[in-house]
């Protein structure tokens, strides 16, 4: 049975629209063997709260085929001890993946079922015999406005986490890309079979003490947080460290992202991008402190420092 309802009563007695209402709304009545919806369908005529399209299918196996062939925005359950439970129906329902609004019409008071229809996922439930069509039309629009919103909410939760799963690709790739140039560089840096001996050494990347990269761990998380420039005293004491040690500008970047690969992965599913821009910038700076660092050691090394005499503190020959 299949009946719109464009209100056949006269303006004269019809209820007027309430504000708030959707305009129309597409409603599936599952009936039990007792009672029909022609009941129903008369009361919400009597109303022009909203326009409401109702199909009627008698028990829970024909509901389930119908909501299969067509969209709705809503369901109507009749609950009818011995006939039609509607708590199993709605509790099938939702096990088998339904997310229309789903409200329970029945007629025992609220106080003794809408808390088992809530338990088992339903929206609501509605006392026939106490309740007016008015309340009916606002519990629907209702049910129908919160199953939009748990969909549009779910569906920007999967985009959030297809996003975050992207910037952590991303930045898998980034670190990948990173460690294959340091790969070059340790090709280019091995002595081929005519080298002479004082070829520089090859790189070794896992070389490192691990109070090194513990320091530079806590460095990077301090400048994830802080940004650049705040953090120029420490950095210029970890490059004259490095400098001390011997490292080289590509080991000192093997220990950038051993540090960076331990904190990208201890984010979980939080963003990566914020991360992976601090550390560029920070990567970049160490670099620059190293290279300064070395520049003046160097200079120093040309430029030895040396005692400067004042003119007439010794005597000249003659």
């Amino acid at each position: 049975m299949t009946c719109m309802i464009q209100s056949p009563i006269s303006e004269a007695v019809a209820v007027r629209p309430a504000v708030g209402l959707p305009p129309s709304l597409l409603v599936l009545f599952i009936a039990g063997r007792r009672r029909s919806g022609r009941w129903l369908a008369d009361a919400l005529a009597a109303d022009k709260g909203c326009s409401i399209e109702l199909d009627e299918v008698q028990g829970s196996a024909a509901g389930l085929a119908q909501l299969g062939e067509r969209a709705y925005d809503a369901v109507l359950a009749a609950h009818e001890p011995g006939a039609l439970d509607a708590l199993e129906l709605v509790e099938g329902y939702r096990a088998g993946g339904a997310d229309e609004a789903i409200i329970v019409l029945g007629e025992q008071s609220e106080q003794e079922l809408a808390a088992l229809c809530y338990e088992v996922g339903a929206d609501g439930y509605l006392c026939v015999p106490t309740a007016t069509t008015r309340t009916l039309l606002w519990m629907l629009a209702r049910a129908v406005r919160f199953r939009q919103l748990l969909r549009e909410n779910q569906r920007l939760s999967r985009l959030e986490t297809e996003r975050l799963q992207r910037e952590h690709d991303e930045a898998d790739e980034l670190l990948r890309q990173q460690r294959a140039i340091l790969c070059n560089l340790e090709e280019l840096r091995r002595p081929s079979p005519g080298a002479q001996a004082k070829d520089p050494p090859a790189l070794v990347p896992f070389a490192l003490p691990e109070e090194l990269v513990n320091h530079y761990r806590d460095l990077l998380r301090a400048y994830v947080i802080m940004g650049s420039g705040t953090l120029t005293d420490e950095l210029n004491q970890l490059a004259a460290l490095l400098a001390d040690a011997g490292l080289s500008a590509g080991q000192a970047m093997y220990l950038h992202l051993r540090a960076v690969d331990d904190l990208i992965r201890g984010l979980g599913t939080r963003s990566t991008r914020h991360v992976m821009t601090r550390a560029d910038l920070l990567v970049l700076e160490l670099v620059v402190h190293l290279a300064e660092e070395y520049r003046r050691r160097y200079w120093r090394r040309l430029h030895p420092p040396r005692q400067l005499t004042l003119p007439g503190i010794y005597p000249t020959g003659g």
